[in-house]
């Protein structure tokens, strides 16, 4: 049994206008959500065996948060440039890398392609929020057998479902 939980980075800082979209940090909110949402992992004992990450400062600040409230070494995460605003298709070439020994994986990336994933593992959600998570387990002994065939719902949850 492998299992990936789906995360979209935290609200993401747009008071500077002209900074690089891949440079911008996290808003005040997402600096609330981030903990909130890791917290909530911690309590339903969900911890990563490994973390892949988007290398914008968004996502790896979101990252960072996740693993440190996960008791989780940020320094194990191995944040990619190929999963800023990447398809579908990368994500997944991404996620079939992923070590066999690894059972449970954390993605944290951008929509729209993480949207397009969980569609792809036919999750049926309008859209993953910022800082949502989206769980997903596969029956499979092998990362690269991932497909929508083995995929089942595991849970769905955003900062402001409670």
């Amino acid at each position: 049994m492998k299992k990936l939980v789906i995360i979209r980075h935290a609200k993401s800082s747009w008071d500077d206008p002209f900074l690089n979209d891949h440079d911008r940090p996290l808003a005040e909110r997402g600096l609330k959500d981030a903990p909130k949402m890791a917290k909530r992992l911690n309590k339903e004992k969900i911890y990563p065996d490994a973390i892949i990450s988007s290398d914008a400062e968004r996502a790896k600040a979101t990252a960072i948060i996740t693993a440190e409230y996960l008791d989780f070494s940020p320094k194990k995460i191995d944040f990619k440039k190929d999963l800023y605003h990447c398809s579908v298709n990368q994500l997944l070439s991404e996620i079939k890398k992923t070590r066999d020994e690894v059972k449970t994986l954390f993605l944290v990336g951008h929509n729209p392609g993480l949207n397009d994933l969980i569609w792809k593992f036919g999750g049926e959600i309008d859209n993953l929020p910022t800082a949502g998570q989206f769980g997903l387990k596969f029956d499979i002994k092998n990362w690269d057998e991932i497909n929508s065939k083995n995929a089942k719902f595991w849970f769905f949850d955003f900062p402001k479902k409670d």
